[in-house]
């Protein structure tokens, strides 16, 4: 499900977009410290918009250093280390595990399967260290699962459960700010839970699957419907990102709010795949 909260490259300035890379790859050298080296195959971009977010709101010191890649050790990396960065890596570890399970109970894969096993032992440590979070998170698949198990008609109640859980997500510590942030996720976990039913809308009726846009998807204006409720979520959220005092890497952040979130949208829809068309065609008469 997540995966939205990306970059529009082509709006970044060099600087912006090395920046970016940084905090990108710092998250990824915290997963491998702190989590294992395979924990690094679920880094999420989603994560690294918080690790910034954070990095900055807070003030953090980091440090900056430039190793190789583990990927590609013919490439050398300069990567951001904070305390910001760390906490992204451990909820992108708490998410991904939760999600991994949500796919073998939809599909029945082994390799989902696999990598749920393999974050078992870092999911000890964070439910530990964070349990608000763990708590949310947990919740919010358990209450997700009964929305599905009704095939509830209504997109905003997942949203809503979605929004909730991502809202503790982001709000790290209980200080001025956490209301704040509360809101800021709130409205992009909206956005992230109808963006992705937006988009599987057709796949998953094909498989049978839940998913409360397939009624939708069988109408002439569903690309604008779709929009309409996205725009929504994403006027919320950059409201309250707005009230922030975030400087630095404001550009960077703006970028991803502004534009970046929409990328996926406009592939989807793009005019040489029409997908509206093809769902409505094979509807069964």
């Amino acid at each position: 499900m997540f995966g939205y909260l990306i970059t529009n490259r082509a709006e970044l300035k060099v600087r912006e977009d090395e920046t970016y890379k940084k905090f990108y790859c710092g998250v990824c050298r915290s997963l491998g410290e702190n989590s294992g080296y395979l924990s690094r195959f679920s880094l999420t971009y989603d994560m690294t918009f918080l690790a910034i977010l954070l990095s900055d709101l807070y003030d953090e010191p980091y440090v900056s250093v430039r190793e190789r890649c583990p990927g590609n050790p013919l490439r050398v990396c300069e990567k951001v280390l904070s305390s910001g960065v760390d906490y992204a890596a451990d909820m992108n570890i708490l998410l991904t595990y939760y999600n991994l399970l949500d796919n073998v109970r939809d599909d029945g894969k082994k390799s989902s399967l696999f990598a749920a096993r393999v974050l078992r032992n870092p999911l000890k440590r964070i439910k530990k260290q964070y349990p608000r979070q763990y708590n949310a998170v947990r919740s919010y698949v358990r209450n997700l699962r009964k929305c599905e198990l009704k095939n509830e008609p209504d997109p905003d109640l997942g949203a809503g459960l979605t929004g909730k859980m991502l809202a503790e997500v982001f709000a790290r510590d209980d200080d001025i700010w956490a209301e704040r942030l509360r809101n800021l996720g709130f409205y992009l976990g909206k956005f992230i839970y109808l963006m992705d039913a937006c988009e599987d809308a057709e796949e998953d009726r094909k498989n049978g699957l839940y998913n409360p846009f397939i009624p939708l998807c069988m109408d002439s204006d569903y690309e604008e419907k779709c929009r309409g409720m996205l725009t929504l979520m994403m006027a919320e959220a950059a409201r309250n990102f707005e009230t922030l005092p975030v400087v630095e890497y404001a550009p960077i952040l703006r970028n991803i709010l502004y534009s970046g979130v929409w990328t996926a949208f406009e592939k989807h829809f793009s005019p040489a795949v029409p997908k509206k068309d093809q769902c409505m065609k094979e509807q069964p008469l």
